[in-house]
């Protein structure tokens, strides 16, 4: 079922010209070097500390490492996420 949803999805971006971060649920990750992320279209909040994020994804979890985080706003689909950003590592499930 999951490969004929991706199908649609790809056909809707292709011949729609729909984003496909939207289409297909994808996470849109904004950086401003590394002090900054803007992450939007995540599932929910995993796990916060001062020097990890991690955020459920339609598939996985995206896992943020650093230091001195701050979240600097939250909504239900949107995180903005302050502090020294060393890694951003993407994980299936």
């Amino acid at each position: 079922m999951k490969k004929l949803q991706q199908k649609i999805g790809n056909w809707l971006t292709e011949h729609l010209e729909l984003p496909p971060d939207v289409v297909l649920e994808l996470p849109r990750i904004t950086t401003i070097g590394q002090i900054h992320a803007y992450i939007e279209n995540h599932h929910g909040l995993i796990l916060f500390s001062d020097n990890e994020l991690r955020l459920k994804m339609k598939q996985g979890y995206l896992k943020i490492t650093g230091n001195k985080f701050v979240l600097k706003m939250m909504l239900p689909e949107e995180i903005l996420l302050e502090g020294t950003i060393k890694e951003i590592v993407f994980i299936e499930d």
